[in-house]
């Protein structure tokens, strides 16, 4: 039986976390909010257009559009030698990877005979070329404008006749041959 001597006592309040635990939940709940921001931002953004990929200039074109701006300095025959010389020496290192724009024109020749990507006549062209720049830059020679325009028309003209690559030549059974590099 039950005594009648026994205390009845109140209910018990709330049993505070320890300060581990409590702080175990925060990080917890950090990390899920964190993680439901990631999977938001991916839902709503990972479908964004990229931007557009740009084909590189080919060298014969950028080549080209230096020598149409070298036109503009026409009436002052040095630089417009520095201008067209620079844009020829430009585009064979981008083309045939010759390190011409840091070389002189002695050493440049020197590489280009040794080289083949170039024939003879291509070769003879450029050190002719070279020198009549040289002749302007270094040595004071005042050019016509005929003989400016005629510089220019000349380096369009290399630019154009070695601005793709040509077709492999033909064996004399009519098969064609892998092309030399």
């Amino acid at each position: 039986m039950v005594t009648t001597n026994a205390v009845l006592r109140d209910i018990r309040g709330p049993v505070p976390l320890p300060p581990e635990l409590l702080w175990l939940w925060v990080t917890v709940g950090a990390a899920l909010g964190g993680l439901l921001m990631i999977l938001i931002w991916n839902k709503w953004f990972r479908h964004a257009p990229l931007p557009p990929v740009v084909p590189p200039v080919p060298p014969h074109q950028r080549a080209k559009h230096r020598l149409a701006e070298a036109l503009a300095l026409l009436s002052q025959p040095k630089p417009f030698c520095i201008a067209v010389s620079d844009a020829l020496r430009l585009y064979l290192e981008d083309r045939f990877d010759f390190r011409a724009p840091e070389r002189t024109t002695e050493e440049f020749l020197v590489e280009l005979q040794r080289a083949d990507q170039l024939n003879a006549a291509q070769k003879d062209f450029l050190a002719n070329f070279l020198s009549r720049c040289d002749v302007v830059k270094f040595a004071k020679h005042e050019p016509s404008e005929a003989e400016l325009r005629s510089l220019h028309s000349a380096a369009l003209g290399l630019v154009e006749e070695t601005a793709y690559e040509l077709p492999p030549p033909q064996s004399p059974t009519g098969t064609r041959q892998p092309a030399i590099r």
